[in-house]
């Protein structure tokens, strides 16, 4: 019952923290509420439910690979997006840890080649983006694929079954904490774990049970921020010449009437638009992802609107939830989809007028007005950002592109930590991923449950 660290949570910073502390041979612990990834399967997904059956963890965003297994599986070797694991240890040491981990999944079956953009394509597109205000940020993709990368995390998973123990379908109810020192946790059975070091790693959607722990806790917050938006769907033709150079075209805008910070994020060349389950909160959101071997002739990415609360709220989670619940409500227990036009012009899309347009939908959702969900605010955002855009993807603000509502990230809640990613107040307690703030994609995920392992592995001696 007792071990040199426990893991809470099988995501990218889960696993890699695991693979870390295994090279000096500790005894090590993976706790996940999910199931392992070849057991990940979606009912709806596969056909076997028309609508969502509550199952007891969701095998889109809980399990062994974490939420992003079922998206679009992107690597962004890169600094500058994807989390904030830099305030923490620097650029320089971020750039070697990023290179470090995307040798890992190579190592593990990724595909070796990605995408670079370079040439005077990306220059221009860099200098007309500037015009209107967005900042196109190159970066170099590694794309493993969604079908593929549940193959890479599965070999990842066969090199740790036999140094460590892994214990899936586990809830984890608490972190037990004794005179400042965390000291294992407590399963929902009653059952105790004690260990010298806990990392907790519950990614996406493990936030709000982490946010749980640290109110328990009365641990510090360093900042509190959501992410709510919508996902894009447009015929492949009018991001090609992007898509081509860029692979994925990573932009940040500020509003001009309210001056919001506004990115794209998660772009799928000739992709298909999905349902995540998120039985935590018990609603349905949007996502998106590219198959390496199943294509569809639209490209989808989402838009999402960055907003940072203060003093008194202290709920951004609960906040955006209730956004997304807004949208399942109106779309009888799903999400939403509307025409561009249709919103523009103030009035809710039908199937018939979604048929005639020149998109075929590839998500299942029902047509709506996302106007009565969406805060006013957030869609003149959109609606702005999209006018903007189509300097770079002329056709993206057209009336026939698809919103699909509602997008979030339920990674908000920013705890504060110091430079080892341990929590000041709680010795031998560390954390990672984007549960807990520090990362927002796999890379980085996966890089900062590398720095928590190391940083236990000193704790330990």
């Amino acid at each position: 019952m007792r071990y040199d660290a426990i893991i809470v949570g099988s995501g990218p910073a889960g696993i890699f923290a695991a693979l870390e502390l295994v090279k000096t041979d500790k005894k090590v612990l993976i706790l996940d509420k999910g199931k392992l990834i070849k057991e990940r399967i979606c009912p709806v997904i596969s056909g076997k439910a028309t609508s969502c059956i509550n199952c007891p963890s969701c095998s889109v965003v809980s399990g062994w690979g974490g939420a992003g297994s079922a998206s679009d599986g992107k690597l962004t070797i890169t600094t500058g997006f994807g989390g904030n694991l830099e305030e923490y240890i620097g650029e320089s040491t971020l750039i070697e840890l990023i290179e470090s981990v995307d040798s890992t999944f190579v190592e593990h079956g990724a595909d070796p080649n990605y995408y670079e953009p370079k040439g005077d394509m990306v220059k221009d597109t860099i200098k007309r983006a500037a015009s209107v205000g967005i900042k196109v940020l190159p970066a170099k993709i590694r794309h493993i694929g969604t079908d593929a990368s549940r193959e890479v995390l599965d070999n990842m998973y066969r090199t740790l079954k036999d140094r460590c123990n892994i214990m899936m379908n586990t809830f984890v109810e608490d972190i037990v904490v004794e005179n400042g020192e965390a000291k294992g946790v407590i399963l929902k059975d009653g059952t105790r774990y004690e260990s010298d070091t806990v990392i907790a790693t519950p990614g996406r959607d493990g936030a709000s049970w982490l946010e749980k722990v640290v109110r328990r806790l009365e641990l510090p917050i360093a900042s509190m921020p959501v992410d709510i938006g919508v996902r894009v769907e447009v015929p492949d033709s009018v991001c090609q010449d992007l898509t081509e150079h860029f692979y994925e075209v990573k932009c940040l805008y500020n509003t001009p009437t309210f001056d919001d910070r506004c990115r794209t994020f998660c772009m799928n060349p000739s992709g298909y638009v999905v349902s995540e389950y998120n039985k935590g909160h018990d609603l349905v959101t949007v996502n998106g992802h590219s198959l390496k071997n199943t294509k569809s002739n639209n490209t989808n990415f989402s838009i999402l609107v960055t907003k940072n609360f203060t003093h008194p709220f202290q709920d951004p989670i609960g906040y955006a939830t209730h956004i997304a619940r807004l949208a399942n409500m109106l779309a009888g227990g799903g999400i939403l989809v509307q025409r561009l036009g249709d919103l523009k012009d103030g009035r809710r899309s039908t199937t018939s007028r979604i048929e005639r347009g020149m998109i075929e939908q590839t998500g299942s959702a029902e047509p709506g007005d996302l106007s009565l969900v969406l805060p006013h605010r957030h869609m003149t955002d959109i609606v702005e950002f999209l006018d903007a855009l189509n300097v770079i993807m002329p056709g993206v603000n057209q009336n026939d592109t698809l919103l699909y509502g509602v997008e979030i990230k339920l990674y908000s809640l920013r705890i504060q930590l110091n430079d080892s990613l341990e929590v000041p107040s709680v010795k031998n307690l560390f954390m990672a991923g984007d549960g807990a703030g520090v990362s927002r994609g796999i890379i980085q995920a996966a890089s900062s449950g590398v720095v928590a392992a190391r940083s236990a592995i000193k704790a330990m001696g």
